[in-house]
């Protein structure tokens, strides 16, 4: 990872246009290809980003950052106060606790639950980014990747858009179609789910273990 300390300014050209004046900002480039700008500050969200694959270029001056599909972004630098970079190796992925596990270990014992049909591949199924919570079959044998969230928001329907990006380079399993399991599902994700084209599926924890639902029932 490469950690760059800077005064820049960023513009961004693609789905929308955007621009960050100049200031003190960090820029992150992950091995990936991944960039994200960052203030001191707003939690874990970047300011902007471009997700991988990226094609970066560097001049003394300018960073210019394309993908596949056309945006650009664009960080001139007035000034580098550091540059560092440091090699994290692969990362063992994310050890989930709680209910978030539990309701991935539920889903892995009877996927039907996510859709008619479905069964197991595997359980955290590795991509050069991370594992991603199920790979199943559906009833026809195509392959679908399933991200369990205990509350679905918009940064869980990009992480799962990613996997399945990766997933998708295997001819084995290609084409791959992604399903967005959640609690509760932020209208927000479901927007961004739609047109991600990923399907969401809401669960209820109480029923997947068992237990019968307070809420009165016609049948």
């Amino acid at each position: 990872m490469r950690l760059v300390l800077a005064r820049c300014q960023v513009d961004y050209d693609g789905r929308l246009t955007a621009h960050l004046p100049m200031a003190p900002r960090l820029i992150m480039v992950k091995a990936d290809g991944c960039v994200a700008i960052h203030a001191d500050g707003g939690a874990y969200k970047p300011l902007n980003w471009m997700n991988a694959p990226n094609r970066l270029v560097e001049t003394d001056s300018r960073w210019t950052v394309t993908n596949p599909k056309g945006e650009c972004l664009v960080i001139t630098i007035d000034e580098i106060i550091s540059d560092t970079s440091h090699e994290l190796g692969v990362d063992p992925g994310l050890r989930k606790d709680g209910v978030e596990a539990h309701l991935q270990e539920l889903l892995a014992t009877d996927p039907t639950a996510i859709g008619a049909g479905f069964t197991l591949v595997r359980r955290e199924f590795p991509t050069e980014i991370g594992p991603v919570d199920l790979l199943c079959r559906d009833a026809a044998g195509s392959a679908v990747a399933v991200e369990v969230k205990r509350r679905g928001e918009i940064d869980g329907v990009e992480q799962l858009a990613r996997y399945i990006e990766f997933l998708n380079r295997d001819p084995n399993l290609a084409p791959v179609r992604g399903v967005f399991v959640a609690q509760e599902v932020k209208p927000q994700a479901k927007v961004l789910a739609g047109q991600r084209h990923i399907e969401w599926v809401v669960i209820d924890y109480d029923e997947l273990r068992g237990i019968e639902s307070p809420e009165p029932r016609l049948f």
